[in-house]
């Protein structure tokens, strides 16, 4: 299966003049989908940074949302980066330029039109809202920064291009909390459940409260989870910890 990941660009998240509201929204639209996030990473308005980015996950061949910096001002770099980490160069669109001109008029002349730049080959990501594309290549969507804006432009590219692998990455999790244990305590049996179980995920959670206790568990399908908390919990009591479920 592939990873689906997101950006989220801009130095205002950053610095903390604005609030980022696309992590959690981006979660939720694809577990509603059956769907996870893998990966998520902020980025600074540093094109080097953007563009060595872009290129990484592309050549992973990631399905990835990038949120900010699409705009024509000079502080948006995320259309050149993209261009850039595709090989491409910027050319303008036409299908763009149509959803401006249906929207402006002729006040979209000549500065509004810069936004109908991509890189070459790019497909429109249409925007409900204002009607100022977006713009995707190589399974890279980038979309404003504006949340009301850009969650419904993710959930149309979700819907229209990646249905048919909806609720095949639906992932459980099952763990227990293991009391009176320290994780270096754990430690070899972590790295044997993960040997024995290399489909799940393993986590290790230490609680800091009175008493020394440790939430372990695993993610993955059903039956994968199912079988790796079992031994789990057949270990823990062979390891003489109490323990109790979650």
């Amino acid at each position: 299966m592939q990873n689906f990941g997101i950006y989220i660009i801009g130095d205002e998240i950053l610095s903390g003049k604005r609030q980022d509201a696309h992590l959690t929204k981006a979660i939720s639209l694809l577990k509603a989908r059956g769907l996870s996030l893998a990966w998520a990473n902020y980025l600074g308005d540093i094109p080097e940074q953007i563009t060595t980015s872009l290129k990484a996950s592309m050549a992973r061949g990631d399905i990835v949302f990038s949120f900010g910096g699409i705009g024509a001002t000079p502080d948006d770099f995320t259309r050149v980066c993209a261009a850039e980490a595709a090989g491409v160069s910027i050319e303008r669109h036409a299908g763009a330029v149509a959803e401006l001109e249906a929207r402006f008029g002729e006040a979209t002349y000549p500065k509004r039109i810069l936004m109908a730049d991509f890189p070459k080959g790019a497909e429109l990501v249409p925007n409900p809202v204002n009607r100022v594309a977006g713009f995707s290549i190589n399974q890279h969507y980038f979309l404003p920064g504006f949340p009301e804006m850009a969650h419904p432009m993710m959930e149309w590219a979700l819907d229209t291009h990646y249905s048919h692998l909806f609720n095949q990455q639906v992932t459980i999790e099952a763990s227990i909390l293991v009391m009176d244990a320290g994780e270096s305590q754990l430690l070899d049996l972590m790295n044997q459940i993960v040997s024995n179980h290399p489909e799940t995920k393993l986590f290790s959670l230490p609680k800091l409260d009175t008493r020394r206790t440790i939430e372990l568990g695993v993610k993955g399908s059903a039956s994968q989870v199912e079988a790796a908390i079992s031994d789990i919990k057949q270990a823990i009591t062979a390891l003489g910890f109490p323990w109790s479920p979650i």
